[in-house]
């Protein structure tokens, strides 16, 4: 189970939050999540992610980085903004992007080791 969480450094980094709500048509979407998912992993600055969605396509993807300069360079990747372009044209009904810096993390249950 815990390997569907990233697995990252001591604080401060960034994460991006990215909600969004699948339009009608997701055809083709499951495959561009997936290389977009692999692309961002191999991305300088990329410390790892985690994505869910629900039943009713409402999806939350939040994707980990070192610093601002290398989330900007991932929003402006070329294979990225082909991806972008079809989500707002036809994937998703609505979004929301967020970026926080993280100042504080820690897991649990077991043995709830602070970071």
């Amino acid at each position: 189970m815990t390997d569907r969480f990233a697995k990252t450094p001591e604080p401060p980094y960034y994460a991006v939050i990215f909600t969004n709500q699948l339009s009608e048509d997701d055809a083709g979407y499951a495959e561009m999540g997936e290389a977009m998912y692999t692309l961002a992993l191999a991305q300088p600055g990329c410390l790892g992610a985690e994505s869910t969605r629900d039943t009713t396509g409402l999806g939350i993807t939040v994707s980990y980085w070192d610093n601002e300069d290398s989330i900007a360079k991932w929003k402006a990747e070329a294979k990225h903004l082909v991806a972008q372009k079809q989500g707002i044209e036809r994937w998703y009904s609505h979004y929301e992007l967020r970026v926080a810096r993280v100042e504080r993390a820690y897991s649990g249950p077991e043995g709830r080791s602070l970071r």
